[in-house]
């Protein structure tokens, strides 16, 4: 099995190590210091599971490898549209596309059934612009329960979790899943090949929606946000609202409120992926954690008026800062 990692961070650069650990002709694509590291040492896991290095290959250019298996992209939502010169050099015909990625993907009613199989969401693939790139065909869904850092260039910190939940939109149990699953699971990560993997995506998109765009707001942690009467109220609420989106469409996810604000009070004082993208002066990806429920409401007729309030804040504080780039 072939594999290319488009966007190597910390995550992909986990993934890459532990799939080549399995045996997997896997290739790394980074760029800057982090690349220049992997090149020289490989790929360094620190992990309370046990720490190990993984000699893989890693490049800055996509055509040094050529067509693969499985591309597995770690790339953030906001970079898919322009990704399309880095990944073409690794498709094929048959090359699937594994999008580790938060919130409600482009591909999201790809062979979904119903009255809106097959429809386009503006907020997360712009006038056809991901779609273009990304072929919905090649996608295979994956929900992300696993937490890494780069420590430094070329050493990937595991924090916790080692779950990667895995599904085609059309809910078979394919082929390219199971082999995906089977070498995911030989480098030593939980990989399941879920029948429906939208119900993972809401499940993780209830406390990305919420407490995300909130801790950029208030430049808080996960613990204070839980803590704090005003903004925990706002929270539930949010997610009550996603909730009932998720509903709409058909998807239920077995998950109580409580049970997640429990869960995120335990995380203690982390700093959401949000805050941590604010403060490095990055973009913010919140168009595929809330702007895209939003428009989901609009199609399904739910009101969600907490959530187009956050919304319409949160949006204003990312339109600043583009502004501010520009």
């Amino acid at each position: 099995m072939k594999v290319a990692v488009l966007g190597a961070g910390a995550i992909g650069a986990y993934v890459g190590a532990a799939l080549h650990r399995a045996g997997a002709d896997v290739h790394l694509v980074a760029r800057g210091p982090h690349l220049a590291a992997m090149r020289q040492h490989g790929v360094r896991v620190l992990s309370p599971r046990g720490d190990f290095t993984a000699r893989v290959h890693a490049t800055a250019d996509p055509a040094d490898i050529g067509p693969a298996d499985f591309v597995f992209l770690g790339l953030k939502a906001t970079s898919y549209a322009a990704c399309g010169p880095l990944i073409e050099p690794l498709l094929r015909e048959r090359t699937a596309v594994v999008a580790a990625q938060n919130g409600i993907p482009w591909w999201y009613f790809h062979r979904h059934g119903g009255p809106h199989d097959g429809h386009r969401l503006e907020s997360v693939d712009p006038g056809g612009a991901v779609s273009a790139v990304l072929a919905p065909r090649r996608a295979v869904g994956c929900v992300v329960y696993a937490a890494t850092e780069l420590a430094e260039p070329g050493v990937v910190r595991h924090l916790e979790g080692t779950r990667f939940s895995v599904g085609e939109p059309d809910r078979t149990r394919s082929e390219r899943c199971l082999a995906f699953s089977e070498a995911m699971r030989a480098g030593g990560l939980k990989c399941p090949v879920e029948p429906d993997v939208r119900g993972d995506i809401w499940i993780k998109l209830l406390g990305n929606i919420s407490f995300n765009p909130i801790s950029a707001l208030a430049r808080a942690t996960m613990r204070e946000m839980c803590l704090h009467g005003g903004t925990r109220r706002v929270i539930e609420i949010m997610m009550a609202e996603t909730l009932a989106v998720a509903a709409a469409l058909g998807c239920e996810p077995d998950i109580s409120i409580e049970r997640r604000l429990a869960g995120a009070e335990r995380v203690g004082d982390h700093r959401t992926s949000t805050l941590q993208d604010l403060e490095r002066g990055k973009p913010l990806e919140l168009d595929v954690l809330l702007a895209a429920v939003v428009e989901l409401a609009e199609i399904t007729g739910v009101r969600v008026p907490t959530l187009r309030t956050v919304h319409a804040l949160s949006d204003l504080l990312a339109h600043g800062m583009r502004s501010a780039v520009a």
